[in-house]
């Protein structure tokens, strides 16, 4: 029987489309492989948002490439397939198939013989081919899951985007946002055998709007949350961010906000081609912890942006420690083909953007660890993450920090504790 191992790169969403490619693979008869020294399918799934995680791919490959048995085939897929697929295709040789969204690889292996293939693609590369016309062979975002083991699992509800942000190249390669049936979400959320759902999309917010005419996410993470799971929502535009869906998230026992802030200089918000301003955020988020004072606040913002002065540096500083978000990401400006951005001019001396990466990351880190202090003495219920580590609330899968629990905790098992301590970042906790 055939192996299929496939390596993972960038965001959750990439993670998402890797178990639909894994369980595509699997109803067609090929057997997982927990590593690719005995596979006989290689699959690397992009990345392409910034130039590093460009060469964290291009350097994924290489090594696969060099490291796969006689015979093995590698395959290269996901953002930066779809976004340099010409190019790649000339650059890598060794790569079998550079295939795009939806595009067929399977047939590069045999299936098991005692198998029932799924209906492959009808377009298929001649022997030595080295560059064909894109295809589009099955529906990646509806396409079954290959089943999800452990204490939680990603549940993407669109795919694409339609915002136009200056800095952003995702909707040129993964195009206009394109949303889920509400009954198909509800289906797979249903088979779902996890204590914590985490609902994702690039623009989560506005899930809905291109098939029903409006959002969508207050509806379907109220019925969600009927089914007795933590549901999560990450990555919500501040503009989109209503009391109707601020309530839903306070209420719902998660009072987790994942907001995309960027920036907060008004002007420099303006460059980037999107709305609000520091002061209209700020205001959200105090009112959302007037309403919900236990409410935790993740954000991301980029350094460096063409024509960000220190007076916007500044700014930032300033909402930073204003705002005490919980967690934050920090990112310095990447200059992307074909956005809005890189025919901007006044690009910010990279030195100048390294030293205010390390001033805002400083300034956070000492909000955070302040934050995880206050914790001391809160009860709280947490999912057993692996041995000895578990997640509260408070703690986003994957991106935030842990909580220390007794190692005899079960994984995946919901406990009551008591936070005692803290370590760095993480928390302690003891049982109630």
């Amino acid at each position: 029987m055939s192996k299929v191992y496939i390596e993972t790169l960038g965001c959750a969403k990439n993670e998402v489309d890797s178990r639909k490619l894994l369980g595509r693979a699997l109803a067609n008869g090929l057997q997982e492989s927990t590593s690719a020294d005995d596979a006989d399918l290689i699959v690397v799934n992009t990345c392409a948002f910034i130039e590093a995680a460009r060469q964290e791919s291009i350097a994924t490959i290489l090594d696969l490439v060099d490291q796969r048995e006689r015979g093995a085939k590698v395959v290269v897929t996901g953002c930066m397939a779809t976004r340099y697929r010409d190019e790649l295709i000339e650059a890598l040789p060794d790569v079998d198939r550079v295939a795009v969204f939806g595009e067929e690889f399977l047939d590069l292996v045999e299936p098991s013989p005692t198998s029932t293939p799924i209906k492959l693609g009808a377009k298929r590369r001649a022997k030595g081919e080295r560059k064909r016309e894109s295809s589009v062979d099955f529906d990646l975002l509806n396409l079954a899951s290959a089943k999800v083991e452990g204490p939680f699992a990603y549940l993407k509800v669109a795919e694409g985007c339609d915002r136009k942000c200056g800095f952003c190249a995702i909707p040129s390669f993964r195009g206009k946002q394109v949303s889920r049936s509400f009954e198909a979400i509800l289906e797979e959320a249903e088979s779902l055998e996890v204590p914590e759902i985490v609902l994702i999309a690039q623009d989560l917010a506005s899930y809905g709007r291109d098939l029903y005419g409006k959002p969508m996410l207050v509806d379907l993470t109220k019925k969600l949350i009927a089914t007795d799971r933590w549901i999560r929502l990450l990555y919500i535009y501040p503009s989109q961010l209503n009391d109707e869906l601020i309530e839903v998230i306070g209420s719902s026992g998660l009072p987790y906000f994942d907001l995309s802030l960027q920036h907060v200089s008004k002007p420099l918000i303006k460059r980037m081609r999107r709305p609000g301003s520091g002061a209209e955020y700020l205001q959200k988020i105090e009112k959302i912890r007037s309403g919900y004072p236990d409410a935790v606040f993740r954000s991301n913002f980029i350094v460096g942006y063409p024509g960000e002065t220190e007076e916007d540096h500044e700014a930032l500083v300033d909402f930073i420690e204003e705002a005490r978000l919980d967690w934050v990401g920090f990112f310095s400006y990447s200059n992307e083909e074909g956005t809005y951005s890189s025919t901007l001019g006044d690009q910010v001396d990279p030195l100048i953007v390294r030293d205010r990466l390390l001033e805002v990351s400083e300034v956070q880190e000492r909000i955070t660890r302040a934050k995880r202090i206050e914790a001391i003495g809160r009860e709280v219920d947490v999912i057993v993450q692996r041995v000895g580590e578990a997640r509260s609330y408070m703690e986003s899968p994957e991106i935030d920090g842990i909580i220390q629990v007794d190692p005899s905790y079960q994984t995946s098992s919901k406990v009551r504790i008591r936070i005692d301590a803290v370590d760095g970042l993480d928390l302690k906790g003891i049982a109630i």
